[in-house]
C-alpha cells in the first residue's frame, strides 16, 4: 500500500495466484475500502501474532472444531481414475484462507472406496488445507502399495499447483504435507512416513504386517484406534505401532470407546471428536500453529464415554 499525495491512496492487492489489483481512492473512502477488503474471509490474513506466517484463520474454539465445517467454503475437483499412480479421487480446496496451503492426501482401506474416508476432505479443506481423497488402483492393494499411491496423489496435487490452467494453480505449499489412511491405508500412511518427508500423519484403525518397523518415524503421528476392532485388533496393530514410534517424535493415541474397525469412517457418529483432534493435529504440525496445542495436550477424557484411551507425549514445542 502506498500513499500518493495528501488524500489519495493507491492499494496494491495481491491475490493467491499472484494477480495484482490497483485501487485508487480518496480520503475516508480509502479507509473504508481497506476495512471492508481485509474483513472479507476471501482475503483472510494470518493471525497477528504468528511467528512463521503459516498460521491463519480465527482463534480456534472447541465448538468450531467439532462442527462439520470450518471457517472457509470448499470447492472440489474430480480426479480421473487414469491419474498416474493411484485410482483417481477428489481434490477439496478453499481459496479463502490466504497464503499457500498445506497438502493432505487420504487413502481408504482394503476392499474399500474413497467414500469411506471422503468426510475428511471437506472437513480439512474448510480449515485451509488442500486435500485429495483417493481411490486405490485396486481395492485389494496392500499397505506398501497404498503408501506409494498416497505419494503419487501428493505429487499429483503438486503438479496441478504448477499448472497455470488448474483451479489450484499457486495455491499449495509443496513443502508442507500430511497423510491420513484407514486400515491398510493407515498402514500405508505409516509406511510412507518412513520413506518420505511428511509433516503430519493420522493412521485410523491401522493394519500393517509388512517388513517395515516404525521406530524410524520422525513425522508427528496421531493414531486413531477403535477399541472393539476385530479386523485390526488394537494390541496387535494401533497400540503396538504407537509404542514403536520414538518418544522424540510428537505422537498421540486416540481410542474410540467400543468402536468397530469402521469407527472413524464417513457417516459414523464420531466425526465431531475425530474432526476436532484431526484438524488440530494438522493445524499444529502442517501450519505450525501452536494455538491448537490446547486441543491436543492436557485433555482429560476420564469421564468421557466416547473415548476409552488417550495417550500423548506433550508438550509439542
Amino acid at each position: 500500500m502506498r500513499i500518493i499525495g495528501g488524500a489519495n491512496v493507491m492499494l496494491m492487492l495481491k491475490t493467491h495466484n499472484g494477480v495484482i489489483m490497483n485501487v485508487l481512492t480518496k480520503g475516508k473512502l480509502a479507509l473504508g475500502i481497506i476495512v471492508v477488503f481485509f474483513s472479507s474471509p476471501i482475503f483472510a490474513l494470518p493471525c497477528s501474532d504468528c511467528a512463521n506466517g503459516f498460521e491463519r484463520g480465527p482463534v480456534p474454539r472447541m465448538d468450531q472444531l467439532e462442527a462439520s465445517r470450518g471457517p472457509y467454503s470448499v470447492n472440489t475437483i474430480n480426479v480421473s481414475r487414469l491419474a498416474r499412480g493411484f485410482g483417481g479421487g477428489t481434490i477439496h480446496y478453499s481459496t479463502e484462507s490466504g497464503g499457500q496451503q498445506g497438502i493432505i492426501a487420504v487413502v481408504p482401506g482394503y476392499v474399500s472406496f474413497e467414500s469411506s474416508i471422503q468426510w475428511w476432505g471437506s472437513r480439512l479443506a474448510s480449515w485451509g488445507f488442500t486435500v485429495i481423497t483417493i481411490d486405490t488402483n485396486t481395492i485389494y492393494d496392500q499397505p506398501d502399495n497404498r503408501a506409494n499411491q498416497l505419494s503419487a496423489a501428493i505429487d499429483y496435487v503438486i503438479d496441478k499447483n504448477n499448472d497455470r490452467s488448474s483451479p489450484i494453480y499457486g495455491l499449495v505449499d509443496p513443502n508442507r504435507v500430511g497423510v491420513i489412511g484407514w486400515s491398510m491405508g493407515g498402514g500405508g500412511a505409516l509406511k510412507l512416513a518412513t520413506d518420505r518427508k511428511i509433516d503430519a500423519v493420522i493412521p485410523q484403525a491401522p493394519w500393517y504386517v509388512g517388513l517395515s518397523r516404525f521406530s524410524s518415524i520422525t513425522s508427528p503421528t496421531m493414531i486413531i484406534a477403535c477399541q472393539a476392532d476385530a479386523v485390526a485388533p488394537v494390541g496387535i496393530h494401533a497400540s503396538r505401532f504407537y509404542n514403536q514410534i520414538p518418544e522424540t517424535t510428537p505422537k498421540a493415541f486416540f481410542e474410540i470407546a467400543l468402536g468397530s474397525h469402521f469407527c472413524a469412517n464417513t457417516g459414523y457418529p464420531n466425526e465431531d471428536i475425530l474432526g476436532r483432534n484431526g484438524v488440530a493435529w494438522m493445524k499444529r504440525f502442517i501450519d505450525k500453529d501452536k494455538r491448537y496445542n490446547q486441543f491436543l495436550c492436557g485433555q482429560n477424557f476420564d469421564r468421557s464415554y466416547r473415548v476409552s484411551e488417550y495417550r500423548d507425549n506433550c508438550d509439542y514445542n
